[in-house]
Parts: structure tokens; C-alpha cells; sequence
């Protein structure tokens, strides 16, 4: 089983597992590697070196800890390899960081739970087999990838074996050398302690540990025992990146190497019909003109040069194939409410049709638009290709498929490119994504043995990034009594993941999962409930952002929630403290309600805002406070509390929560794509805002861990920004905004 079977599995497997009546125990991380054939380390040890398994490898002159995941900002580079250090009693500096090559032996466990049909806080026995079922198969896959707020669910237990594995396998070779028994042996700050007061560097020991079996029975220390993790740390690239000295994708050079950048059809997916290039050719620095698949490479002397050539030639492109302005986009998601384009029925409780026609009805129509993913880092790359393959070194959340992408482009097989994976200036989702892999590969085969240095502009990444998905939800409701009695949620949308394993080589033809999410995971108890997707067809194309179908889904799920609590006469934060139907969630809305001192109405001018959404597991409350001034709304402060069952680094993880409350806000407030003539109007900053400074408000985080489970941070706190904002905009001056950009509607200052 391979790559190639990767979607229809994904959706299938976990269901079709329990109707089986298969259950497969949790994979051993330790003992998945515990052969040579199996560790990707194991075929480049040097001399005297020793790997235990794919995330260890000790030499005589250093230590060298795998970062399995991609480092797109959130800090992988750091907290996977102190998981690891955590373990070995090393120190912060005494260990260089490498990240993992493409390998099956990195498979990604924390998609388990995503991939299976039940929602996160469903831990019942059939949940479990499921998910336990899809963790076999993704062993088998050998699906390796960033994303899906995973990383610390996926490597939080495996690393710390991995480091317990390496920690008593170098005890027990100093125990054969000294003859004192293992239990008499200590480790600290990368030496193996005797009980007189001996001292053996790890390294000292790597060519006798080399020759005995690992100790694959060892286990992770308990977290009271701790040194660094679950304490304030501060990050390992910190400094390096405050001071300039961390060298970023962007940031490599080779020997020898030119540079290129590109024009591509703005139309997305269409090919180039003819160019001019004479103006361009004239241009200082320009070395050549190459034609590709669907637009034009300049390349050049400096990446200066390239760009502004490249911005010089002259193309007619094919049209789109998606209708050419906005307007038509929104008149398609309109019409998408139809049996055909029925994406799936996510669930259903009780008579929803009874339900509607009890009590009050209400009905609420919402919007999001395409946006871009805009990360600080422009996409770019470099490449070599040469008679017995390709090299690539890009910053990528999907090793694999990076190989299999550029092989296709260029007819090679997929074992014959080599991928480093570079520090990445950011992501939201576009670095899983293939843009500049593709092209690379096409230019660097045109420039065979020399290595070709690919930076997009600007304005380039904009018309040619695949923006989150577009979306319309038509929801209706019923109160009764004080009571909300029914829900029906539906949302009309471009596919997101769908999408995104199409152009990965693997399609789908299976409803897109991640459109059910902030739909269905909805934690209320309403009598009658359904949440319905309906997948539009023949519009752009869109892909994974931060936090996904969560992004739109949660901002309408939650917004016509607060519709249902107002009409009812309730207290938006006590309701949806009684209807929370899960213990550990409901103490989440709890603790965010004790934050804030939320006792009701502010008056004068001021509102708060609730909101509740769980996306990939981490179930997430933010309450906003503004205020209506004579120039609009001030955004004053929020609280936010998130329930991940374990904190690993504090310090990180209140970052990566205020980074996603800002995230949300300022896209909530400022950021839509439109189209025209086929092509993204907006094409850089000044025209797709994020939150300035001085709109951004105070941000209180408290990390919970109630939840069983380990769980990630990066994305949840996105989702319940923009309907917390809404609702809270709704209470400081009675107007409902039910469709982002928010500022269409109102001025923010």
C-alpha cells in the first residue's frame, strides 16, 4: 500500500474497520524502526556511529536529533528535538537539529483521529477500533506530512521513546565497558555517570552501542520528572532568527547557481498560448528565456533581475475555466443547495423537519470569501538536475509527494529525487501545496547541471496561490420555550482537501471531510440536529489554510448559534455552558467565562462575544470585548481557553494561541480574494491586510488538560476569532455581520 491509495483509505478505511469488527492496538514507535532496513538513518552513519531509530544519531564528534516535521513557524525545529533531549538529559546546545528525509518510517500518527469517522470527543469503543484501525493503515501508507495542527499529537509519545530508547541503550554500553550494572548508572548533560563519579560522553559510546540490541522496552519518564518540557523554555531558534543567522529556504546559495523566477497563467490550472520576450531578453542580468508548462521562467544573475524580466514579458494566456469575475462565483455557490452536488449528510439527530416547524423559526444566511494564504516567505526553491536525478531544497509539509511531484514534471521515478526540507518563513496551509515544485523541476531540467535558484515575486505568489475555499451556509433553527429545539446547518463550498489530494496524484472521489468541520463537531445539546455539505463544482480551485473548513464553518456555525440563544432570551456564555453536552468542554467555556467575568451586558457602547469551536481535536472558547467608537469598533481584548490534555511548552503555546486569535481577526476583518478576468485582484499586503498593531488588542490565553488525549494548538484557536468578534460586535451595537470581510460593514479602528 502506497501513496498512490492515500485518499479513498483516508475516508473509508476507519468506518469499513468497525464494520468489520477490526481493531489494531496502538503502533509501537519504538519498535517500528528497531531493524536497520527500517531506519533511514542507518545507510549514512559514519565510522563509530550508532542511530537507534529514525530520530537518533550519535557520532564520536556529535549528537544529531531528526525534526520530523516540517518548521513552518510554529516551532518544530525546537520542541521536537527538546521531546528528544528531554529523554537523553542532554542540554540545549549540545545537539544539532536535522530535518527528516523523505521516508515512510516518519508516517504520520497523528492523522489517526482526523482520518476516522467520529468526532474528536467520541471515545467510544467503536471511535477507538476506528481510529486504532486507520493508525495501521497509516503505518502502511507511510503518509508523511505536516499539517492538521498534528505535530505534537503525532511525535509526542514516539519522540519520547525514541529518546528513552537512545538514553538506556548508551547506559547499557557503558555498562558492558565498566562492568556496573545498568540500575547503578546515571545520565546527565550527554554523559553516561558511574557511580564514582566516571564520566563517558555519549559519543564516547556510540561505536560499542552500535554493536548491542537497542533497549526497545525502555519508556519515557514520567512528566513530574521533567527538566524542560511543561516548563517555560525559550525556543532553540530564537536567537538564531532575532540576530539574522538562521538561513531560511530563501536564504541558500550554492556554487555556480543562477537564479530564476516566473510568469504563470493567472487563469489557475491553464496553459500559456504565445509570449513575447524581447523586452525582457534586452533586460540587465537576463541569461535565458525558457517556456514551461504554463507561463514563461526567466533566468538571471540575481533574483532582481529575474523578477522584474520576468514582470517585462508579454503573454496571452488560455481563459480560465472557472467564471472569470466574482460575481459568478458567488451565483454558483448559490445554486449548489441541490441534491447533485450533495457532498454528504454528516449527522442527524432526532425529527429536524418536526423540530423546524416548533416554536420560532430562525433563518440566517453567511458568506466567506477566498483568501490567501500570505505567508513573509515568497515560494521558491532551488534545483539541480543531472543524468542520475534531481535535487531539491524546499521548504515542504509533504516529503513524499515533493518526490513524486517533480519526478512527474520531468519524467523521472520518484526514488530518483533527493529532498532537503528548509526552515520555512511561514505556510497557513501553502507550503502543502506544489506551485513551485512543479515549475522548478521544469526549469532545473531545462538547465541540467546547474543548480537554479526559483524565487516567486510577490505579486506572483498572490495570482498563483490556491486559496481557502469559498463558502455559503444557509442555516434555519427553531426556539421554543426558552429553548433551542432544532438546527439545521447547511454550507454550500469549493473542496478544500479534495482539491489538495487531487493535485497530490492522489483523487477522491469520497465527500470532503474537512467541510464537515465546525459543522457537524457541534457540542450543543439540541434535540433536532443536522449538518448538511453540498460541494461546489467549476469554480477556483482551493486548498488547506489555517484551520481549514473550521475557518468558515465555525465562524458560521457559532454566529447562527448566538442567533438562536439571542431569540430565545438567553445569556450567550451561560447557554451554551448548559447545552455543552461534554464534561472537559464545558469546563473549557467555564474557565474562559472566569477569565473574562463574564456577568452579561456591558452597555455604554461595549459588547462581548462568545464563541466555541472544536477543530482537529482541541476544543477552543474565545470571548472578544470591543468598544463603539465615533471612528468604529475598537477591538479591546480577548480571552482565550484551550483544553490540549498536555502543555509541552508553555512559552510556544501561548504564542501559537494569540498568533492564531490574530490570524482570525485581522482576516476576519480585512481579507477576501475577488476575481476578474479570471485573475486575483489583490496581489500583495496593502491590498489583503492582516491586523495592524495598533488594532490588535490583548490576548489572555489559559492552556487546559482535562482532555485524555494530546492534542495540537496551531490551528483551533483560529476558527472561533471571527463568529467571538461578530457576536461581540452584535452585542456593543445590535448589528448582525453574517458575511467576512467584516469591514464591508463596518469601520474598524
Amino acid at each position: 500500500m502506497g501513496l498512490q491509495n492515500l485518499s479513498r483509505r483516508a475516508f473509508v478505511f476507519g468506518s469499513a474497520a468497525v464494520a468489520g469488527g477490526i481493531a489494531f492496538g496502538a503502533y509501537d514507535a519504538a519498535a517500528q524502526t528497531a531493524t536497520a532496513s527500517d531506519n533511514p538513518l542507518a545507510a549514512g552513519l559514519g565510522p563509530n556511529s550508532v542511530t537507534f531509530n529514525p530520530w537518533v544519531e550519535i557520532s564520536p564528534d556529535k549528537i544529531t536529533l531528526i525534526a520530523q516535521h516540517a518548521d513552518i513557524g510554529q516551532g518544530v525545529g525546537s520542541i521536537q528535538p527538546i521531546m528528544i533531549a528531554e529523554e537523553m538529559d542532554l542540554e540545549p546546545g549540545q545537539f544539532e537539529i536535522r530535518f527528516a528525509d523523505p521516508s515512510p518510517a516518519y508516517f504520520n500518527t497523528g492523522f489517526a483521529d482526523e482520518f476516522a469517522p467520529f468526532v474528536a470527543a467520541d471515545q467510544s469503543q467503536a471511535a477507538e477500533e476506528a481510529r486504532a484501525a486507520t493508525l495501521e493503515w497509516l503505518r502502511k501508507a507511510g503518509l508523511q506530512m505536516t499539517g492538521g495542527s498534528s505535530t505534537i499529537p503525532d511525535t509526542y509519545q514516539k519522540l519520547r521513546v525514541a529518546g528513552a530508547v537512545a538514553r538506556e541503550t548508551l547506559k547499557a554500553a557503558a555498562a558492558k565497558r565498566s562492568g556496573v550494572a545498568v540500575a547503578d548508572l546515571r545520565t546527565q548533560s550527554g554523559q553516561v555517570i558511574l557511580p564514582n563519579g566516571t564520566k563517558i560522553a555519549y559519543g564516547d559510546l556510540a561505536a560499542e552501542a552500535a554493536k548491542i540490541p537497542p533497549v526497545l522496552d525502555a519508556k519515557p519518564r514520567d512528566p513530574s520528572k521533567w527538566r524542560m518540557l511543561g516548563k517555560p523554555m525559550t525556543r532553540l531558534d530564537v536567537r538564531a532568527k532575532v540576530m539574522g543567522e538562521l538561513k531560511f529556504g530563501i536564504d541558500m546559495k550554492m556554487d555556480g547557481m543562477l537564479y530564476a523566477s516566473v510568469k504563470l497563467n493567472p487563469n489557475k490550472g491553464q496553459p500559456l498560448k504565445s509570449y513575447d520576450a524581447s523586452k525582457a531578453q534586452a533586460m540587465p542580468g537576463v541569461k535565458k528565456i525558457l517556456e514551461i508548462k504554463n507561463g514563461v521562467a526567466v533566468i538571471a544573475t540575481n533574483s532582481w533581475y529575474a523578477i522584474k524580466a520576468a514582470d517585462a514579458v508579454t503573454c496571452e494566456w488560455a481563459p480560465s475555466a472557472y467564471p472569470a469575475e466574482q460575481a459568478d462565483h458567488w451565483k454558483v455557490l448559490e445554486s449548489s443547495f441541490k441534491p447533485e452536488f450533495l457532498g454528504k449528510e454528516w449527522r442527524k439527530i432526532g425529527d429536524i423537519e418536526a423540530g423546524l416547524k416548533t416554536g420560532k423559526l430562525v433563518e440566517a444566511e453567511y458568506r466567506a470569501p477566498y483568501v490567501a494564504h500570505q505567508p513573509l516567505e515568497p515560494l521558491n526553491g532551488i534545483g539541480l538536475v543531472t543524468d542520475k536525478g534531481m535535487e531539491i531544497w524546499v521548504g515542504h509539509q509533504s516529503p513524499r509527494f515533493v518526490q513524486d511531484i517533480a519526478a512527474t514534471a520531468i519524467g523521472l521515478k520518484p526514488e530518483q529525487v533527493t529532498f532537503h526540507n528548509q526552515w520555512t518563513g511561514g505556510s497557513f496551509g501553502h507550503r502543502l501545496e506544489y506551485e513551485n515544485v512543479r515549475v522548478l523541476a521544469e526549469i532545473a531540467n531545462q538547465m541540467k547541471g546547474t543548480p537554479i535558484k526559483l524565487v516567486f515575486s510577490r505579486e506572483e505568489d498572490f495570482l498563483q496561490d490556491i486559496p481557502r475555499q469559498i463558502a455559503i451556509a444557509r442555516h434555519r433553527g427553531s426556539i421554543d420555550k426558552g429553548k433551542i429545539v432544532a438546527a439545521d446547518l447547511q454550507l454550500a463550498s469549493t473542496t478544500p482537501l479534495k482539491g489538495l489530494l487531487e493535485r497530490s496524484g492522489t483523487p477522491s472521489k469520497d465527500p470532503d471531510g474537512q467541510l464537515a468541520a465546525g459543522l457537524w463537531n457541534v457540542y450543543y445539546d439540541i434535540p433536532n440536529f443536522r449538518g448538511t455539505s453540498y460541494e461546489a463544482q467549476g469554480l477556483s480551485p482551493s486548498t488547506t489554510w489555517r484551520s481549514v473548513g473550521a475557518s468558515t464553518s465555525g465562524f458560521f456555525t457559532e454566529s447562527f448559534i448566538d442567533e438562536l440563544i439571542h431569540a430565545a432570551g438567553l445569556d450567550p456564555m451561560k447557554a451554551r455552558i448548559a447545552m455543552c453536552t461534554v464534561p472537559t468542554y464545558r469546563k473549557v467555556l467555564e474557565t474562559v467565562a472566569e477569565m473574562s467575568d463574564w456577568k452579561g451586558p456591558l452597555g455604554n457602547g461595549r459588547g462581548r462575544g462568545v464563541a466555541f469551536v472544536e477543530s482537529f481535536g482541541t476544543p477552543t472558547a474565545e470571548v472578544v470585548e470591543v468598544t463603539k467608537t465615533d471612528r468604529g469598533i475598537r477591538i479591546d481584548k480577548v480571552w482565550v481557553a484551550v483544553d490540549v490534555g498536555k502543555v509541552v511548552d508553555p512559552v510556544n503555546f501561548e504564542n501559537q494561541v494569540q498568533g492564531g486569535v490574530i490570524w482570525g481577526l485581522g482576516h476576519a476583518i480585512n481579507c477576501e480574494l475577488t476575481y476578474a478576468k479570471g485573475a486575483v485582484q489583490q496581489t500583495n499586503y496593502n491590498h489583503h491586510e492582516a491586523m495592524r498593531i495598533y488594532q490588535c488588542p490583548v490576548i489572555e490565553v489559559r492552556g487546559l488538560e482535562n482532555d485524555p488525549k494530546v492534542r495540537g494548538v496551531g490551528e483551533p484557536p483560529v476558527p472561533p476569532a471571527a463568529p467571538a468578534l461578530a457576536n461581540a460586535i452584535f452585542a456593543a451595537t445590535g448589528q448582525r455581520i453574517r458575511e467576512m470581510p467584516f469591514n464591508k460593514f463596518i469601520d474598524f479602528v
